[in-house]
C-alpha cells in the first residue's frame, strides 16, 4: 500500500481528508507558482500539478526513486472566479471589500484543481489531474453588511474571493449552493476518494 502525502498546509484540507478515514502525511510544497494558463479550471490544475512534482521531487531527493515508489502525492489547489475573473486573496481591505461587492446578488464559480502522481515501475511518473467546479450564489450585500463583516474580524484576509464557507461570518451570505460543498472548503474529498481506490487499485 502506498503512503498517501498531502503537499499542502491549509488545515481545511487537513481535516477534509481525517474526516474521510484517508491515512495521510503531510509534505509541504514551497515551489514558485507559475500561471501559464488563462482559464481558471485549467490555472487550478496546472497549479494542484506543480505543488505534486514539487513535493515528489522532495520524496526523490530523500529517499531515492526506488523508495519514493511506495509514495503518491495529492496536491490541490483551489480558485475563486466571477466571469473568468480570478478572484485571489484580497491584498488589503479595500481589495476585500470590492470583491464582496463583485459577489453580492451573483453566482460565481470555485474550481479545485487536484493532482494525483505516483512513480511506476519503469521509473516514470503517473500524473492524473482533475477538477471540480461548485456554482456559489451570494444574497445580495449591503455596503453596511460588508463593513460590518470587514470589521468583524480578519477571517477575509487569507480567504481568495475575501470569504470562507465553513463556520465562518462570511458563510451567512450564501444563497445557493450547486455542486460539492467540500469543494469549496477546499478539497473535493469524495471524487479523490473514488480516484485513488481506482489509482490504487492499477497499481
Amino acid at each position: 500500500m502506498k503512503k498517501i502525502i498531502l503537499a499542502s498546509q491549509s488545515p481545511r484540507r487537513k481535516e477534509l481528508l481525517a474526516q474521510a478515514g484517508i491515512e495521510f502525511q503531510i509534505i509541504t510544497s514551497d515551489v514558485e507558482e507559475k500561471i501559464t494558463h488563462t482559464k481558471p479550471r485549467d490555472i487550478a490544475e496546472s497549479l494542484s500539478s506543480q505543488k505534486a512534482e514539487d513535493v515528489y521531487h522532495k520524496l526523490i531527493e530523500k529517499y531515492g526513486e526506488v523508495e519514493a515508489r511506495n509514495f503518491l502525492v495529492v496536491g490541490a489547489d483551489t480558485i475563486v472566479a466571477i466571469e473568468d475573473r480570478i478572484l485571489g486573496k484580497p491584498v488589503d481591505r479595500a481589495d476585500a471589500y470590492e470583491m464582496m461587492k463583485l459577489l453580492s446578488g451573483k453566482t460565481h464559480q470555485v474550481y479545485t484543481g487536484v493532482t494525483v502522481l505516483t512513480m511506476s515501475e519503469d521509473k516514470k511518473p503517473h500524473i492524473h489531474t482533475f477538477h471540480e467546479c461548485t456554482d456559489v450564489t451570494f444574497y445580495d450585500i449591503t455596503d453596511e453588511e460588508i463593513n460590518q463583516y470587514l470589521d468583524a474580524g480578519d477571517e477575509w484576509a487569507d480567504k481568495a474571493g475575501a470569504y470562507g464557507i465553513q463556520a465562518t461570518v462570511g458563510a451567512k451570505f450564501v444563497k445557493e449552493l450547486k455542486g460539492d460543498y467540500n469543494n469549496v472548503v477546499g478539497l473535493p474529498v469524495a471524487r479523490l476518494y473514488q480516484e485513488l481506490k481506482k489509482i490504487l487499485d492499477e497499481g
